[in-house]
């Protein structure tokens, strides 16, 4: 089963909001309307509008009030992508040309920040302090996270803590925000608001855990990029801390990229260091580390009583574990 079906009592409400995104991105500049557009057709999973959604049906669900909140974190995400692809000089994303490969990185900066003040702008018609202090506290650590992914790209002697922190602020916190915020509007008391920002979090870990595996696992098709993109632009993930335990692979790993110009390294050289990862126990150590944070997520939701919106949110996590592709 596909990610969307599980969810796909959703549907007429998620077109709302995706006519909402259309809406909200109209710019009077013709390259801004353009790119912003041409970023927003590009598609994608639209998850965390989908956890708000769900998360508010929890209690008193109003699509016209809860869409501002799902409109909002998804253009804050939008933004993160465009300025993500400026920081990695990435050309492809979902297997299409991304903003910067289009009009360059200064019209891609602009771009991305646009989105992110029509986010602001949505959010301003949300009249709750809470949700506001909220969207606040993200935007700062989500900021705080692109900068340590700058800093450390090609530092090779980082910890699993350094991992851990850096992919909390990249996707964890947006997710958990995402659960936390349509509780919020939708009136649930503050134990189970908590309770779903902990789902969201854990969720979130799980979710970008897998996606830097199947970096490694999956092929350049079903990537829509180079498999092995993360490593050629230094970004550190959890299989090669693993894999670089052992010597063999780390000494590979160093050798390769010694010299401060990454950019010639060539396809043989990128599929034997796919190859000795993969030979290495480090992917099934990281589907370990994944499937920790997924049973703490489950755990969170416990307490909940049963309905629709609770057991689609277990099955989400589900088969965010089984995922491998």
């Amino acid at each position: 089963m596909r990610l969307p079906k599980i969810y796909g009592f959703l549907k007429k409400d998620l077109d709302i909001i995706e006519s909402a995104l259309h809406e909200s991105i109209q710019a009077t500049h013709p390259v801004l309307r353009k790119a912003s557009m041409e970023l927003l057709e590009a598609g994608g999973k639209r998850i965390r509008p989908v956890f708000v959604l769900l998360a508010g049906q929890l209690r008193d669900y109003d699509i016209n009030n809860i869409k501002k909140v799902a409109v909002s974190l998804e253009l804050i995400h939008m933004a993160t992508l465009v300025h993500d692809d400026v920081i990695d000089e990435a050309e492809l994303r979902r297997g299409k040309p991304t903003t910067k490969s289009l009009y360059g990185n200064r019209v891609a900066m602009y771009t991305g920040d646009y989105i992110l003040a029509r986010a602001l702008e949505e959010a301003t018609t949300i009249r709750d302090a809470n949700v506001h202090r909220l969207l606040s506290k993200t935007l700062v650590e989500v900021s705080i996270g692109e900068i340590e992914q700058i800093k450390d790209k090609f530092v090779w002697d980082q910890t699993l803590r350094d991992y851990l922190r850096r992919i909390k602020r990249k996707t964890a916190l947006l997710i958990a925000s995402s659960c936390k915020l349509g509780a919020i509007v939708s009136g649930l008391d503050e134990r189970d608001t908590d309770r779903l920002y902990q789902y969201g979090y854990n969720i979130g870990m799980s979710y970008q855990i897998i996606d830097d595996i199947l970096d490694f696992t999956s092929s350049a098709k079903e990537l829509g990029k180079p498999a092995g993109n993360d490593l050629l632009q230094g970004n550190i993930t959890l299989p090669v801390l693993y894999a670089m335990e052992n010597k063999e692979f780390k000494q590979m790993i160093e050798e390769t990229f010694i010299h401060p110009d990454h950019t010639d390294i060539d396809e043989n050289t990128m599929k034997m260091i796919l190859s000795k990862l993969k030979s290495t126990d480090a992917i099934n150590m990281s589907y370990k580390v994944s499937d920790l944070y997924l049973d703490k997520a489950l755990r969170s939701l416990d307490p909940l009583p049963h309905s629709r919106a609770k057991q689609t949110l277990q099955d989400i996590a589900k088969y965010i574990g089984k995922r491998r592709s």
